[in-house]
């Protein structure tokens, strides 16, 4: 395979894209820092091909990335292959508003190869490959200029391996007919709904114990509002205010700026800058929140109470009994949000209800929770059969 030195040109990126748009896929990572700022700082882009390899150097002056990117979200004839590629894909995501397509996840792949739920580059790279990689720039500072040798040389290392490796998961993919288990974990992994950050949205990952709709109103307001500094600043958004701060000050709103000075966790100058101002006309403009925005009752599951909830670790068992049988990683079969509402008698919109995981387990599940499936231990071991169930 050729190696190519460090891309920083247009001209030699845009002939090596013209290149790889002739492959049926390629191997893609990125490199980025992103602890003190809102937004990913792309620093390098790895990508090959099975005939040569590149990193290429986005902060380099001038440096054109539409071929590059144009291939990775509009060129249909190319599968993209990463390991991991969440936060890859919300990179590109960041740059075009549009998710790479068509897409294959090799950590995704390897659950259905029973080599775990989350499994490591590396494990990976040395269960297929036989390579033990050595992890030293693993932690570099990648924004910093010039890159090293070293630097390069690992992080092509990323994608060549890479190549190697799909063909190979593929063809175990498809000697044990699994390889169509995928396609809607891929579609679902590359839906550009994922990598939003919508502002409106952002109050929904905060945890907050009150469900008055004042309260809630005035958490989705601090939220968004958060949400806009951080993205304007560039900040991670914990650097604005955290979490707990926000569920704070929604819970018990401030009568007036100067009061800023006394909420734990915000700065004292807050009660006469700007920055303060705008928090309290976010509270000021704060409705409460819209009967069709509350969140639901965990505690209101339908029926799912304490025997309930002794179905689903029912349910669980039985998951890990199919998932060793199998050989396929639990989490790929079914959630634990899954197997709660089969045990709280929901039967409609559930993945595990369908297709291969039915077949799988879905049908097993249906049978323990209505009672004509039931655990035994043969010879030490965990074994399920049928059951009459009773009139």
């Amino acid at each position: 395979m050729q190696i190519h030195p460090l891309i920083t040109d247009s001209a030699t990126l845009a002939a090596l894209v013209a290149r790889l748009a002739q492959s049926p896929f390629v191997a893609v990572d990125t490199e980025f820092m992103r602890e003190n700022t809102y937004w990913p700082d792309l620093c390098l882009i790895q990508i090959a091909d099975d005939k040569e390899a590149a990193a290429i150097d986005p902060k380099a002056k001038g440096l054109d990335l539409k071929p590059l990117l144009d291939l990775l979200v509009d060129n249909e004839d190319v599968l993209k292959v990463f390991h991991a590629g969440g936060q890859d894909l919300e990179i590109v995501y960041n740059l075009t508003g549009r998710t790479p397509h068509p897409l294959f996840d090799t950590q995704v792949a390897a659950m259905a190869l029973g080599m775990g739920e989350q499994v490591g580059y590396s494990n990976l790279v040395e269960s297929i490959l036989g390579i033990k990689l050595d992890k030293g720039a693993r932690f570099t500072d990648w924004g910093r200029r010039p890159l090293d040798k070293r630097q390069i040389d690992y992080a092509i290392g990323d994608v060549t391996h890479l190549v190697e490796i799909f063909p190979k998961m593929l063809n175990r993919l498809r000697k044990t007919g699994r390889g169509q288990w995928l396609d809607q974990e891929m579609e679902r992994l590359g839906d550009p709904a994922n990598y939003e950050n919508l502002p409106e949205q952002a109050w929904t990952r905060i945890r907050v114990p009150s469900r008055k709709a004042d309260v809630l109103g005035r958490l989705k307001a601090l939220a968004a509002w958060r949400e806009r500094e951080a993205q304007g600043k560039n900040l991670p958004r914990g650097r604005i205010a955290k979490d707990e701060t926000l569920a704070d000050i929604a819970a018990h709103p401030p009568k007036s700026q100067a009061d800023l000075a006394k909420v734990r966790g915000l700065s004292p100058s807050w009660a006469s800058n700007d920055i303060g101002g705008r928090l309290i006309g976010a509270i000021e403009a704060a409705t409460p929140l819209s009967d069709d925005e509350m969140p639901p009752r965990e505690d209101r599951k339908p029926g799912l109470g304490k025997e309930g909830a002794l179905v689903a670790d029912l349910l669980k068992l039985l998951l890990k009994v199919r998932s060793r049988e199998s050989d396929v990683a639990p989490r790929l079969i079914a959630r634990s949000d899954e197997l709660e509402a089969i045990a709280a008698g929901q039967r409609e919109g559930l993945a595990l209800l369908e297709g291969w995981r039915y077949d799988l387990f879905g049908k097993d599940a249906l049978a323990l929770v209505e009672g004509r499936m039931a655990f035994s231990v043969r010879k030490g071991r965990m074994v399920m059969s049928e059951v009459t169930p009773p009139e």
